[in-house]
């Protein structure tokens, strides 16, 4: 698979309806193409893939936005966001697309669902890879009675008041570069512009505020690691130069846990997939284009 651009690609908007939600997603590429569901960041959304995907021929790649994010639904009232139940939505939208086997590519918060994914079902994962992230933040056992207790302080004196109205599309892209350690300008456009509502007095976040809740719990690294050990396919990890500051000795036995896994640096910031595509599809392509787009034990195509 080549990984330069391809210049007749143009995204299709689809909707994926689950039994919990209605998910919107950006599909890239030929139907018959290797099924492969990319997941954004935190509070990013499927524009998040807008550089990549072009730069990917060969796959049917559908860029999700996850619940609560860009145009897909919200919970109702009551729900959670917690980290595993995202994962068990994601699951919910691959049983929808009908796909048994399939890719992952993934980033920061996407990066670490498709990783749990990938360990919880690795019979169905041909090849994943992962832009800025492995695993999920974890915690150590100790810390469960007070982080449970500040998430459930918090949800109660944030609850009807964490909405911001910029009066701008530009203003928002300012907050959100100022907001992000290393972001450029046009990529921060890009996350707007699927990111944003129009609204009385200006534009607000389509995502929903409950996403910056704090966790009530989260996984301790031991059970990350179990999961991590579990994964079966050939795993790419792109680090960034200037990304996000893993912890090195964490970092180093999580990369250690997975079975077949390659390591590529490139130049650039958490968001470098976006800033400067390039190097990363370079990456990516060589990586799940070693599966023949017609696989015969491949999975259904998205139409």
């Amino acid at each position: 698979m080549s990984p330069s651009t391809n210049e007749t690609a143009a995204p299709e908007e689809i909707e994926i309806v689950t039994p919990a939600l209605r998910l919107a997603a950006r599909a890239w590429g030929p139907a018959d193409g290797i099924p492969t569901l990319a997941l954004h960041g935190w509070l990013d959304n499927a524009a998040s893939f807008d550089g990549l995907a072009p730069r990917l021929p060969g796959l049917r790649l559908v860029c999700l936005d996850l619940p609560g994010h860009g145009l897909s639904e919200h919970l109702p009232a009551g729900g959670s966001y917690a980290f595993i139940d995202m994962v068990g939505h994601v699951h919910g939208a691959l049983t929808a697309l009908g796909w048994e086997r399939f890719c992952l590519l993934g980033h920061s918060l996407g990066a670490a669902i498709a990783s749990v994914l990938a360990g919880a079902m690795p019979g169905r994962v041909q090849r994943m890879a992962l832009i800025e992230g492995l695993g999920p933040l974890s915690e150590e056992p100790k810390h469960a009675a007070e982080r449970l207790t500040k998430a459930l302080r918090d949800e109660a004196r944030k609850r009807g008041r964490m909405t911001t109205i910029h009066r701008t599309r530009e203003d928002a892209v300012q907050r959100l570069r100022a907001a992000m350690t290393r972001i450029d300008h046009e990529s921060a456009r890009t996350l707007v512009s699927r990111g944003l509502r129009e609204v009385e007095g200006g534009f607000t976040w389509r995502s929903d505020p409950r996403l910056r809740l704090p966790s009530r719990v989260r996984l301790t690294e031991d059970q990350v690691l179990v999961l991590l050990r579990a994964i079966e396919c050939p795993t790419l990890l792109v680090r960034c130069g200037d990304g996000y500051p893993f912890a090195p000795t964490a970092a180093s036995a999580r990369v250690a846990a997975l079975r077949d896994a390659t390591m590529v640096e490139v130049p650039g910031g958490h968001h470098v997939h976006l800033d400067d595509p390039e190097p990363v599809a370079a990456a990516v392509a060589a990586h799940l284009g070693a599966l023949e787009p017609r696989d015969p034990e491949g999975a259904a195509r998205v139409g």
